[in-house]
């Protein structure tokens, strides 16, 4: 049945609740960006029938006329950005493409997009999909299907989609400043690819055990796990901040920054109240195997923007009776710090990312070597655990 030009029993293959019926219009190559964005403010989901590059270019037009224009202080700046793309996802989410029963857009000139269809969605039928998700899902799968390189790893990661990208090198950089994992058990929490967990494995710990709450996290690590040969040694698990037991490493890299998080994605950078890095910090010392140290991640720029107060570290550091040690520091080199044209670069360029270390205040020698078969014995029952939280952060 046909309801304005669009199926009412198709599949709906969007992120967010499927339009109502009566609110789908088809459009095709005549329709301008002007008159396309006053259609879409208005309410109306547009499906496009007409040529694949002019859609593509459709969307990117409509991008740059819902760019916001930002002013006043960094932490306006910040929340203005936040609130148009927020803004801007919401309204391009309502341009639609049509896919077949075989994963195939059904516009003239059209890519190929059924492998990547089929590896997000399963096997395909006739629906309808937002054109700016579906790009996103053939960039997510062209990543999975090359794999990601990181410094330090024999093989390359293939993260499931979702699942935040390992791309920032500043990572594994200060990952090597952790002292020799050796023959130690190690727990990554809020693991995201499990790459943390996977760099200490290159340098000889003997298992690591991983959480994160994303399901998809977990499938992507276990995967990825198998394909580096540390299946043996590697597990992860779905569940909210530690596994029950001890460790004598347990590394994490949290969200970066204090806020709402309003999807599965934004839960890799947003911490809602920082119940995560509370939670972490809290609940470590009672998951350290004697002489037993843990490894935070954790860049400034939410000190930077005024999201969270300097010295919150140091204060759930010692509330939480665990000395804290700057190990070593890097600046990121991503794309959004080298761009002078962001109305954040001064703070972007100028953030910094730490490695601290965190251990008992009252362990007279924190290099002591640990009493390996209490913990492992405790580690070989642990389960998920039950705080609130979850993260992968900067890298995922």
């Amino acid at each position: 049945m046909e309801r304005n030009g669009a199926a009412a029993d198709r599949a709906w293959l969007g992120e967010e609740a499927a339009p109502p019926d009566e609110r789908l219009r088809p459009v095709d190559d005549r329709l301008t960006a002007s008159a396309a964005l006053a259609r879409l403010r208005r309410g109306e989901w547009l499906v496009y029938r007409g040529n694949f590059k002019n859609a593509r270019q459709l969307l990117a037009a409509l991008g740059r006329r819902l760019q916001a224009t930002t002013r006043g202080v960094p932490l306006d700046i910040f929340r203005a950005q936040r609130r148009a793309r927020e803004r801007e996802h919401e309204i391009l989410s309502r341009l639609l493409v049509e896919l077949d029963a075989g994963g195939r857009l059904r516009l003239r000139d059209a890519a190929d997009v059924g492998e990547a269809v089929r590896w997000r969605w399963g096997e395909p039928r006739e629906g309808l999909v937002p054109l700016r998700l579906l790009l996103g899902v053939v960039g997510a799968f062209e990543w999975y299907r090359r794999g990601v390189p990181v410094a330090g790893l024999h093989g390359k990661l293939h993260p499931r989609y979702g699942v935040f990208l390992p791309t920032r090198p500043e990572y594994p950089e200060l990952a090597a400043a952790i002292p020799d994992p050796a023959g130690r058990v190690v727990f990554d929490v809020g693991a995201g690819t499990g790459v943390l967990g996977f760099l200490l494995l290159e340098r000889g710990a003997a298992r690591v055990i991983a959480t994160d709450v994303e399901p998809s996290a977990v499938a992507s690590a276990t995967e990825d796990a198998r394909a580096l040969g540390f299946e043996e040694r590697f597990e992860a698990r779905v569940g909210e901040l530690f596994p029950e037991g001890r460790a004598d490493v347990v590394v994490c890299n949290p969200p970066w920054l204090p806020g709402e998080a309003r999807t599965a994605l934004d839960r890799a950078v947003y911490d809602p109240g920082e119940g995560f890095l509370r939670g972490f910090v809290a609940g470590l010392r009672g998951h350290l195997a004697p002489g037993g140290a843990g490894y935070l991640f954790l860049s400034d720029f939410a000190e930077r923007l005024g999201l969270r107060a300097r010295g919150t570290l140091e204060a759930l550091a010692a509330e939480a009776g665990l000395t804290l040690e700057p190990l070593a520091r890097a600046s990121p080199r991503h794309g959004r710090a080298q761009d002078s044209e962001d109305p954040l670069h001064a703070l972007r360029s100028a953030e910094i990312v730490m490695l601290y270390r965190l251990a008992s205040a009252a362990q007279p020698d924190a290099q002591a070597e640990p009493e390996r078969e209490d913990h492992r014995g405790d580690a070989d029952h642990e389960s998920p655990g039950n705080a609130a939280g979850s993260g992968k952060g900067g890298l995922g």
